[in-house]
């Protein structure tokens, strides 16, 4: 299994390559008032209204976030309250699969398994979307590619769990992901069962977090475009035959 994660983490750099190909000029930078109106609206962006992506950028030439700035991100992203039900669920799955078995089962069960689950996804944000991020000086956001043929933006979409971009702008590795993979693994073997630690198991779930997360810029990519079809019917009718339908 641990082979598998090496081979996928190997594959991830001809992504980067070919992620880099697509790359477009850079727009010339906004103004003051334009970022802040653009950084005001990408803190209250949610999938369905309900789950958080503060992480994800329109802008195609943003300016580069402080360090408090990658903490709030950081902060917001880990203690949403929409975050804590997602745990719940996660920590219900497992112990109805009886993963961890360790942890045993009823109340108690639950409460280890709800405990790991919380651990894993803040040690997580705190090492992609803070930690890392400062000391590489890299943006922990995914850039919206927004418009442009799907194949193009699929790809795009998969690639931004590998490819980074510097404070400056510029493309890279996207370092702060796939070592903050590796961080968070490596903690999580302090409060796992014993029989689910190692480095072999350390290193599969970190290659699994790293394609969970490439297929999750799917929905970063791509949701706004099915918001807009959702609601098409609704911005076609006449404000009168709004307010009548409500």
């Amino acid at each position: 299994m641990a082979s598998w994660a090496v081979k996928f983490v190997v594959a991830s750099v001809f992504t980067v390559q070919f992620a880099l190909a697509q790359q477009t000029s850079p727009t010339p930078p906004q103004s003051p008032e334009q970022t802040k109106q653009a950084q005001a609206k990408e803190d209250s962006q949610r999938m369905l209204g309900v789950l958080p992506q503060f992480g994800v950028t329109n802008e195609k030439h943003p300016r580069p976030l402080m360090p408090r700035q990658k903490f709030r991100l950081f902060y917001r992203t880990a203690f949403d309250p929409v975050e804590f039900g997602v745990v719940g669920f996660e920590a219900g799955i497992s112990q109805a699969n009886d993963s961890f078995a360790g942890y045993g089962q009823g109340a108690s069960g639950y409460g280890k398994r709800y405990g790991a689950a919380f651990a894993d996804q803040v040690s997580s944000n705190f090492f992609t979307n803070f930690a890392y991020p400062v000391l590489m000086k890299q943006d922990p956001r995914y850039f919206r590619m927004g418009e442009g043929p799907v194949k193009r933006r699929i790809g795009h979409a998969l690639a931004q769990e590998f490819v980074g971009h510097k404070d400056g702008g510029d493309a890279t590795f996207n370092w702060p992901t796939a070592l903050g993979a590796l961080t968070a693994g490596s903690i999580s073997n302090t409060y796992y069962p014993a029989e689910d630690r190692g480095f072999g198991l350390t290193m599969t779930r970190s290659g699994v977090a790293l394609l969970y997360g490439s297929l999750g810029g799917l929905g970063s990519e791509f949701w706004p475009d099915i918001s807009r079809k959702l609601h098409r019917h609704k911005e076609k009718l006449p404000a009168g035959d709004q307010t009548q339908k409500k």
